[in-house]
């Protein structure tokens, strides 16, 4: 057959139907495969008739119509499907071929993945790709990594698909070696569970605790959306929250209150423990919704636990400007935290990861986007080797500003007894991360009281283990010292 795409497609679920359809309008002639042979059928007769995307019923005839080298986007479930479909394609593809995994892979498989394609005369590439179905059709964030040598051969296509910022610039860009990009992609999942938990407590503080109608917290919800709120999740939230069905029933109402999680927020907060970096607010948000998910021990629960949410007093209009200094101090909290993971990670990696261009790759097309973002890319320009978002001047500013409010919102909600684990968590972050002293003193000295586990001293330089035989018959003999 004669080689005429640009690059290949597998997987026609709907990211790889809107990819597909994304691809060709930019120019790109793409050739699709499915194992489900008739999926090809009913996309070619239908969403793709007429444009310049050839459908292929065998892998062979798929590999056989790209152009050298040869690009395989696979558009297909995470896990063993991926490593099963590398294995069917690998003995059709020649040196230099790249395959690319556009699903939401965990980052060690991709780092696995990498590894092994490369040894087989290949190249690879995992991308994260954010935006949903919408995303893929217009313009999604994309986020890859893997082989750099793939790089040269990909970009075009892909700056040429993803979102673009209000300036104008793709927001897509090389992300680094092996699975960097993944794990980027990975932490943007984990951003996003917590932007929503925040935006979901205070919704609830607005619904229990001032008694807010639907309709009052759309128009908030709408004000908060013109400020430095501004984001693509306050804006679906407004518009959650003004929607009625064909009967005229507020819809948010009669959605059960239990949630649901697909692992990236989990992975996140592994990913964290690993590293030794202290997640807080994302953790909690991955556990608000375990917790959510017992409904039905949470209904007994609140019949035999009493009291109820007690009702708010006090100025209702000061409390929602309260709210909205929590929401945004909080999200910067978040997305310290995540940065600081993505640079533990790249020196465990040893990635050479450009954290304003992460930032730039996510102002646009992916769920977490948001006007903020603009500010963490100028931090970022300001000072490359930045070590948390809290120490740059215009976060700093921002948080410091909102202090007052932002306390007032998590003991009020103590107060009348409406839980904010992620406001409440990254308060507790903050005041932890300012404090030049903790008491972690006390901790290591029971430590080292019950298991010899040793500390460090304030008065000797760090690096040296003592260990007190405090009961006087323990001895001298210590255990591994402490890893800090």
């Amino acid at each position: 057959m004669n080689q005429q795409s640009e690059i290949g497609l597998i997987g026609l679920a709907v990211m790889g139907e809107n990819l597909t359809l994304n691809i060709e309008s930019k120019g790109f002639p793409i050739s699709v495969f499915n194992r489900t042979v008739s999926k090809v059928d009913d996309f070619m007769n239908g969403r793709a008739k007429g444009k310049k995307v050839f459908g292929a019923h065998s892998l062979q005839e798929f590999v056989g119509s790209l152009k050298s080298p040869r690009k395989i986007l696979m558009q297909v479930k995470a896990g063993k499907a991926v490593d099963e479909l590398i294995e069917q394609l690998l003995p059709l593809l020649e040196k230099g071929d790249i395959l690319i995994d556009g699903g939401n892979s965990h980052f060690p498989d991709t780092i696995r993945r990498t590894q092994y394609v490369e040894s087989k005369g290949l190249l690879y590439i995992g991308t994260g790709v954010s935006g949903g179905e919408e995303g893929a059709l217009k313009g999604p964030s994309m986020m890859p990594g893997g082989s750099p040598a793939a790089w040269p051969h990909v970009k075009n296509i892909f700056q040429a698909i993803c979102a673009r910022t209000p300036d104008g610039e793709p927001c897509c860009d090389w992300i680094g070696e092996n699975g960097a990009g993944h794990f980027v992609k990975m932490v943007h999942n984990g951003i996003e569970y917590g932007d929503m938990q925040l935006i979901c407590e205070v919704y609830d503080l607005m619904k229990r605790g001032l008694g807010m109608t639907n309709a009052e917290m759309h128009a908030v919800f709408a004000e908060w959306n013109k400020g430095e709120l501004d984001s693509y999740l306050i804006e679906i939230t407004r518009d959650i929250l003004a929607y009625k069905d064909e009967e005229g029933k507020e819809v948010v109402d009669l959605i059960l209150d239990a949630a649901g999680q697909k692992g990236t927020g989990k992975w996140t907060v592994v990913a964290a423990l690993d590293d030794g970096m202290p997640l807080t607010l994302i953790g909690e948000a991955v556990f608000a919704r375990c917790l959510s998910a017992v409904k039905e021990e949470r209904v007994v629960a609140s019949q035999e636990i009493k009291p109820k949410v007690k009702k708010f007093t006090g100025d209702k209009a000061r409390f929602v400007k309260d709210l909205r200094a929590a929401l945004f101090a909080s999200k910067i909290v978040s997305y310290a935290q995540g940065y600081q993971l993505m640079r533990a990670a790249a020196k465990t990696y040893k990635w050479n990861l450009n954290y304003g261009g992460i930032a730039l790759v996510w102002r646009g097309g992916c769920i977490i986007r948001s006007a903020f973002l603009g500010d963490i890319k100028k931090a970022f320009k300001r000072n490359p080797d930045l070590v948390n978002l809290l120490l740059d001047k215009f976060f700093k500013k921002a948080v410091s500003s909102r202090q007052a409010g932002w306390r007032r919102v998590v003991v009020k909600a103590a107060q009348v007894g409406i839980p904010t684990p992620c406001l409440s968590s990254a308060l507790a972050y903050f005041d932890g991360y300012r404090s030049d002293r903790l008491p972690a003193n006390l901790l290591q000295a029971l430590r080292d009281y019950f298991g010899a586990h040793t500390y460090e001293r304030v008065d000797k330089p760090r690096g040296q283990a003592f260990h007190t035989n405090w009961t006087g018959h323990g001895g001298t003999t210590t255990s591994q010292t402490y890893t800090v």
